[in-house]
């Protein structure tokens, strides 16, 4: 079934590359989750963004003539402001706060892990909402309620609020539905009759664009906010309605043409000429303002009736033009420079909310009897030419190059592989205990270890004293594991498959043995415990596997051994190095291995640390080829693993994909947030309970704190490591979803996790919100 890609992949660029190429000068962003805001609070209008180049995404904001930032410091994707609030969607949306910007004191309105928002809007004194990611179903807050009944409405691509209402465009039919005061009522009567793609409210009236292209203004117009200039289809990308008064980006160079009052009466030139140069991502409006992003420096540039100095370039620093996300973008692409401006791995997207025509990414029309001006006019005609024959040629030249990539890809000439690094030097400390974690470069993982050495019984059973008692440190799928010494001396772990037939069957112990052997031997990456070599003495039925030595033993012990008095996990920001050394060993797995491994026994005692605190995963025994991609299955006649970490979606329908790992990788990361065991008994005389069981719907709830270890110290954390909790935390409940859809895949656990160790690199402190 995945032939065709590479045809249809050509096919895409050769159609790409005889198009014409959009002008370069602007890539607008249609989105309703915005990164500035406005609120007036009736004495003095403030003006918030969310910084970038940070390793948080924090708010700053301007007053009267002051910047200053608000508490917490942490990442948001968007906010939103309405009179005398502000309010701000968390990055993931898995928490919203709002602040009375009187004093600016944090309350958090929502939490959930398990059901994130998205899509944050703001209107007049009484109406906050947002989507659920997913579903599409709206919440609110305040006075009115999103519309709950009704099946065919529950769903909605974006919503807008304005003056004590709100609007949604329906998934299904991509109508407009609005609840609220009368307003409401009226607007969404006037676009019964229209499908839109795009819709923002005002105070009173709403503007929308149609799939044609069309911009449509409805509602109030005593100041001529919805007197719409003429203009062409796909003229317009953004849009921002203020009070009485309306704005949108065109889309061919990011200029903005505002009408209503104070634009397009005596007030015109005044206030559109200073901006007639500036080109533009994104806008917003309040009460007789309009702010945006330019697109030379990220600035944010401010105009309208509401400013007494007419156009203001506020001081605040560089902000986002979008939300920073971990999501993979659309064939939209990824806006410029993202990895520095998100300070990581997330992206900024740019949106598809309206896919154009080929013929819209021209210039509009001329008008009858006009002379046609040049897209750049301070070139001639040839450069133009040049220009042209240039853009197409590059787009050619990255198709070939790609096609070229996919086939060699394919026939496994070469083959990419990657090894997310954590980079600079770093210092975990916990407690007394402190650990230098040097600079992880990447390595090839296509650079296979050297043939598996070859091992007599003799020297193995030299090397562990004959087998001994003490020299025992543990077991695996198919066997005992010893501590031992080489000759050369070299220190191993030697893996001895069980001798006692009543314990394992000899189909069973072969299996077993092969599978590990068979994997181990094609897989080479520094979060993986190394295989050494191995004995087969068929006429003695032995057989053992040797690997490299891991000297702290394994994650188990030191979460769950009362024994073990090291402190090296009593500091979240180990216990998240922990988590994501391991998630990048099954990252490899499961994307970069040819074909993938399914592991399927992925627990806390197969997680294992070597001498520096490197974890890494072990024990391939029951490890099997998987699939090419996240939706597919691999058939098991019986479901194995172990009690507690076992997918239940394979444990009943014996059906295994990559996201089974998942699931038992989510136990694992609430195994470091609670410190609890996979199953235990939660109190005397009490029955077995699964840390999932206990910790989820705790989490879910918003009773994180309720849940953690509380041997890690200390009680008072920095705001970042709170985030960094937090992100853990919401990656562990999502990864334990009963269905494998809803889990995420391993990358976007990998990038999370390499955001919470980031952030545990700061150190303000505070305590966690109520």
């Amino acid at each position: 079934m995945k032939k065709p890609l590479l045809s249809h992949t050509i096919i895409l660029f050769f159609l790409v590359s005889l198009s014409p190429s959009p002008p370069p000068l602007v890539a607008a962003l249609i989105s309703t989750s915005t990164t500035i805001s406005i609120s007036n609070n009736g004495v003095s209008t403030t003006v918030c963004g969310i910084l970038a180049g940070n390793t948080t995404q924090r708010i700053q904001c301007f007053r009267a003539g002051q910047t200053f930032f608000i508490s917490p410091n942490v990442s948001f994707e968007s906010i939103s402001g309405g009179p005398g609030l502000l309010c701000g969607l968390r990055s993931g949306g898995f928490s919203l706060l709002c602040w009375d910007t009187n004093h600016f004191h944090p309350k958090r309105i929502y939490y959930s892990a398990d059901h994130p928002l998205t899509d944050l809007t703001v209107g007049g004194t009484s109406q906050v909402c947002a989507i659920h990611v997913g579903s599409g179903a709206a919440s609110c807050w305040k006075r009115f309620p999103a519309p709950q009944e009704e099946a065919d409405i529950t769903a909605f691509d974006s919503i807008t609020s304005g003056g004590g209402f709100s609007c949604g465009i329906t998934k299904k039919e991509k109508k407009i539905v609005c609840w609220g005061n009368q307003i409401g009522a009226q607007i969404q009567k006037e676009f019964s009759n229209y499908t839109m793609v795009n819709f923002v409210a005002g105070k009173s009236h709403a503007c929308g664009l149609m799939e044609d292209g069309s911009l449509i203004c409805k509602g109030n117009n005593a100041d001529g906010q919805l007197d719409v200039p003429s203009h062409s289809n796909f003229e317009f990308a953004n849009l921002a309605l203020g009070t009485n008064h309306t704005c949108a980006i065109r889309r061919i160079n990011g200029l903005v043409l505002c009408w209503g009052r104070g634009f397009n009466f005596n007030g015109f030139e005044y206030y559109n000429n200073p901006i007639k140069t500036l080109s533009f991502e994104s806008i917003t409006a309040g009460w007789g303002i309009t702010c945006g992003i330019t697109t030379k420096n990220l600035t944010v540039v401010c105009w309208g009736p509401g400013w007494s100095a007419g156009l203001l370039s506020l001081p605040l620093l560089t902000v986002i033009p979008g939300p920073c996300k971990e999501s993979s973008c659309s064939i939209c692409g990824i806006f410029p420079n993202s990895a520095n401006l998100c300070a990581g791995s997330t992206s900024i997207c740019k949106s598809c909310d309206i896919e154009l025509p080929i013929p819209a990414f021209l210039p509009p029309p001329l008008p009858p009897g006009s002379s046609p001006q040049p897209l750049y006019p301070h070139r001639g005609a040839k450069e133009r030419l040049l220009l042209a024959f240039g853009i197409v040629g590059s787009i050619g030249l990255v198709a070939g190059i790609c096609s070229i990539g996919y086939l060699l890809w394919r026939l496994g000439v070469c083959r990419i592989l990657q090894d997310r690094t954590i980079d600079g030097e770093n210092s975990v400390k916990c407690g007394g205990g402190s650990l230098k974690l040097n600079r992880q470069r990447s390595g090839t993982s296509s650079q296979h270890a050297d043939k598996a050495e070859e091992f007599s019984l003799v020297e193995l059973s030299a090397a562990t004293g004959n087998f001994a008692e003490e020299n025992k440190i543990g077991g695996g799928s198919f066997g005992t594991v010893y501590r031992g010494k080489l000759f050369d001396g070299r220190e191993v772990a030697i893996k001895r498959g069980d001798m006692n037939p009543e314990r394992m069957k000899l189909q069973e112990k072969e299996t077993a043995f092969g599978s590990e052997l068979a994997s181990l031997s094609r897989l080479n990456h520094k979060h993986l415990v190394g295989l050494i070599g191995y004995c087969q003495e068929k006429d003695k039925e032995e057989r053992l596997l040797v690997y490299e030595y891991m000297r702290n033993g394994s994650l188990h012990d030191h979460l769950h051994n009362n024994k073990n008095k090291n402190n090296m996990l009593s500091c979240w920001k180990m216990r998240i190095k922990i988590a994501l050394d391991a998630a990048r060993g099954i990252e490899y797995l499961h994307n970069y291995a040819v074909p993938p491994v399914i592991h399927r026994d992925i627990k806390s005692s197969n997680i294992l640390l070597d001498s520096d605190w490197t974890a890494k995963v072990s024990d391939f025994g029951l490890s099997l080829m998987g699939p090419k991609s996240d939706q597919e299955a691999v058939m098991s006649t019986k479901a194995v693993g172990t009690v507690g970490y076992i997918d239940p979606e394979y444990y009943v329908l014996n059906i295994l994909t990559v996201k089974s790992d998942i699931y038992s990788l989510g136990v694992v990361l609430l195994e470091l947030l609670t410190g609890k065991r996979a199953v235990f008994k939660d109190g005397p005389g009490l029955g077995p309970i699964g840390v999932v069981d206990y910790a989820r719907k705790r989490i879910m709830n918003g009773e994180l704190l309720a849940v953690l270890d509380r041997r890690v110290e200390p009680m008072e954390r920095s705001e970042a490591e709170e985030e960094a909790v937090e992100v853990l935390a919401y990656m562990a409940v999502r990864s334990v979803s009963l269905e494998g859809r809803e889990r995420p895949n391993i990358g976007e656990i990998v990038a999370n996790l390499e955001r919470a160790f980031a952030l545990c690199e700061q150190g303000t402190t505070s305590s966690f919100l109520p």
